[in-house]
């Protein structure tokens, strides 16, 4: 129930708030202070907002295909989630990771250098109690995984590295290799502790347990594709993939048609009269020539204009032109 305020309680909320409107007309500059950011002139930001912003469409696009990969995997609705994509330093990023981890670095060539992929311990162990059999509980413990259970976690890591290149598509084409898997991300060092990296965070729900899978793409890697980090080259390139699928996609079924294809050898006229009077072994002489060539119908539409000829013991014919709707 509501607690009603007194008429003492109600003057006095009207007083602190007559005090707090004097101080401020007293002390403009309090008010603006309010909306002053710190910049810290030894760590800038590398990556502009809009590079950012790409990269965030980038992954938004990976959760949703990685979502769908796991979902058919573990046999149940799996939800990704893009959270952030935050600019740090990695010192910060490798102090947030929890001990022991599930960790793995691979190459991503042509970027230079190597990349993490982080999944949080219980996102880990929700996944192989699901994948044994279980509901994807939640396991109250701290301790590294056993061989089954890499073997488990490695397969889901390679199905993430194909829908993770799949999304990279749209701004270059990019290998990935795992280089190693380790359980303590202090002793993982790709790059020193004040370089700038990105940190791309994705939560990921499994029935009632929820973790974080982490991303991380030291700058170094990211600086020889940073000029097509931008919102116009990821339009264009996500139209131009579009394109290409729907030709892809014309072609298949174009692929599978049934058409009929036929050679006019020749043609004369003749008069019914001569026609009913034709008999076997008698001879219709034609105004074209022995080797002149023939016209192809396809679908009774004359295509091409070809040579007769023979291919090994098959009758075939050799195309010399093709007719466009001028001719």
């Amino acid at each position: 129930m509501a607690k009603v305020l007194s008429q003492e309680e109600i003057d006095s909320l009207l007083t602190s708030v007559k005090d707090d409107e004097q101080s401020l007309a007293l002390d403009p500059g309090k008010n603006r202070e309010k909306g002053v950011l710190a910049y810290d002139f030894k760590h800038p930001n590398r990556v502009s907002k809009d590079q950012i912003r790409t990269l965030e469409n980038l992954h938004a696009n990976f959760a949703g295909h990685y979502g769908s990969t796991l979902s058919a995997v573990m046999r149940t609705i799996v939800d990704v989630d893009l959270v952030s994509v935050d600019q740090i330093t990695y010192a910060e990023f490798i102090m947030s990771l929890v001990t022991p981890s599930c960790t793995y670095t691979v190459q991503m060539p042509p970027l230079d250098g190597v990349c993490l992929v982080d999944f949080n311990p219980t996102l880990t162990f929700s996944f192989i109690d699901r994948m044994f059999g279980g509901n994807g509980k939640i396991l109250a413990t701290e301790r590294e995984l056993t061989g089954i259970e890499r073997s488990v976690m490695g397969k889901l890591a390679k199905k993430l590295y194909l829908d993770l290149k799949k999304s990279w598509e749209h701004i270059v084409e990019v290998h990935i290799e795992q280089v190693s898997f380790e359980t303590n991300p202090q002793f993982i060092q790709i790059v020193p502790p004040t370089e700038t990296v990105i940190a791309v965070s994705f939560q990921i729900k499994l029935f009632q347990s929820t973790g974080l899978l982490t991303i991380c793409y030291p700058y170094v890697s990211l600086e020889t594709v940073i000029l097509k980090l931008s919102a116009q080259n990821w339009i264009d390139s996500t139209k131009k993939k579009n394109i290409e699928n729907d030709r892809q996609i014309n072609a298949n079924n174009l692929g599978i048609v049934n058409t009929e294809l036929t050679a006019e050898l020749l043609k004369t006229e003749l008069k019914m009269r001569e026609f009913l009077k034709l008999q076997i072994g008698d001879v219709v002489r034609s105004d074209k020539k022995i080797m002149a060539p023939v016209e192809i119908y396809v679908n009774n539409r004359r295509k091409y204009v070809a040579r007769p000829g023979l291919l090994a013991t098959k009758r075939a014919f050799q195309i010399v032109k093709i007719m466009n709707e001028e001719n």
